[in-house]
């Protein structure tokens, strides 16, 4: 016979699975509230794992050695002064809007570790790619942003933090800590899609009613879980508090038919469908969008699978053929259709990845790790457009003026949410507080 431990069990496991973000928690307002002065309400971070070439991208170097330079010409911009490559001429006329940052360094050469350095913006225990998340790991800037949403009484019908396609990982294997929710627990963990927005049948897994169900019937389901869960003792075991949180989390996304139509893209036209690029970037440019526009606080949108801008090998064939084109048409065309709709001015977005590559291309046509300085772009949101922060020295090796570190970078973005970087702290596992950052905010950029 089943014990009513066993039957809710029973009745968790046949239709009641977590998945997804639990983002109606509603949390009271604490001292060292919000600055009035943060123009964005939502962030768009477009992270390229695997660590783009910032000398062939945005920071070229044409008096450097042929060792050094490589095969691409920089061409003007639409801001005077400022040149990029001839690899992404649809970005040049953006250039207004944007700034670079071109002293960004840091320490981890390890793609795990350097992931967790720039979204996190402190550094891991350790310089590994062969590290997983944890429940002490310190939470990035997408998980504050949605835990600061739920602290200040977000009650949305969608969650305030989602990734898509797919999480910040160097293989399937090694997933990059801080992306989840971390120190401060499931709650804020982030809806990661886990599928392909380009897809002909594409659908977010788990997000409408189990086929076979009836809402009246799930509703009973639901009711009748409810009631076991009054009369069975509470167990203490690792793992129950964050299973209670990601089956609440299940039953209201299942709920939510705001929740389903802002994954629908079929309510797309086809024409912007096709400018943002019929591919797996470009359609989750789209959907960042769709998100930011229904109130999602932030969305990383990851371009490629696992670390796809690690070009050990043959960066230029690789940089021409495979990983420019989608990166650029959908980068492009996402600040086109949020100028269009009156968006831009609220949406902070940035284009970042672990760190750059090296300046000396190797004996394979490739570029290597290189933490030391590297490029990253931040438009709208209050940011100051058509301008550049930092130099660095003649073949890109190290900042020569204005050197930025990661955590300058979070403490800008917070900033520019409104909300004071070193005013507002949070708690670790072990109850230690910790301020947002603590880093400096980069003024000029704001």
């Amino acid at each position: 016979m089943m014990n009513q431990a066993s039957r809710r069990r029973f009745l968790t496991a046949s239709g009641f699975g977590g998945i997804g973000l639990f983002w109606q928690q509603t949390i009271g307002r604490i001292a060292a509230g919000a600055d009035s002065n943060g123009t964005a309400k939502s962030v768009i971070l477009i992270f390229n794992c695997g660590a783009p070439s910032h000398i062939d991208l945005w920071d070229l170097k044409p008096q450097a050695t042929d060792t050094v330079r490589g095969p691409y010409k920089p061409i003007s911009t639409s801001a005077a002064g400022i040149q990029i490559s001839e690899l992404i001429p649809g970005l040049a006329r953006h250039a207004h809007r944007f700034s670079i940052v071109r002293s960004v360094h840091h320490a981890h050469a390890s793609h795990n570790a350097g992931m967790y350095w720039s979204i996190v913006g402190r550094p891991y225990p350790m310089d590994s790619t062969l590290i997983n998340p944890s429940r002490n790991d310190m939470p990035s800037f997408g998980t504050l942003a949605g835990w600061l949403a739920q602290r200040d009484g977000y009650s949305g019908s969608l969650p305030p933090y989602v990734i898509t396609p797919a999480p910040h990982c160097d293989s399937t294997v090694y997933l990059t800590p801080g992306q989840y929710g971390g120190s401060l627990g499931p709650a804020f963990d982030p809806l990661v899609l886990n599928a392909d927005p380009n897809s002909p049948s594409f659908s977010v897994p788990n997000l409408g009613p189990v086929e076979g169900i009836s809402t009246q019937r799930q509703e009973q389901r639901q009711s009748l879980l409810g009631q076991l869960g009054n009369r069975v003792i509470p167990v203490s075991a690792a793992g129950t508090d964050d299973f209670e949180i990601n089956r609440s989390k299940a039953l209201s996304l299942m709920g939510s038919t705001a929740a389903r139509e802002a994954f629908d893209l079929s309510q797309e036209s086809p024409s912007l469908r096709d400018r943002y690029g019929r591919h797996t970037w470009g359609q989750s440019h789209l959907l960042a969008r769709r998100l930011v526009e229904a109130g999602v606080r932030f969305v990383t949108t990851v371009n490629g699978q696992s670390i796809i801008w690690d070009t050990h090998q043959d960066n230029f064939g690789r940089l021409e053929k495979t990983l420019v084109p989608p990166m650029e048409r959908a980068f492009s065309t996402l600040l086109d259709d949020l100028v269009e709709r009156g968006l831009l001015d609220s949406t902070l977005v940035i284009w970042m990845g672990d760190f750059g590559r090296t300046p000396k291309i190797n004996a394979n046509a490739g570029r290597d790790h290189w933490p030391q300085c590297y490029s990253m772009v931040l438009a709208g949101g209050g940011i100051q457009g058509g301008q550049v922060v930092g130099e660095s020295d003649s073949t890109g090796a190290i900042p020569k003026s204005r050197p930025v570190s990661p955590a300058d970078i979070h403490a800008t973005v917070f900033s520019a949410l409104g909300y004071d970087p070193r005013g507002i702290s949070y708690h670790l596992a072990d109850g230690r507080p910790f301020q947002l950052s603590d880093g400096e905010v980069i003024r000029e950029l704001l």
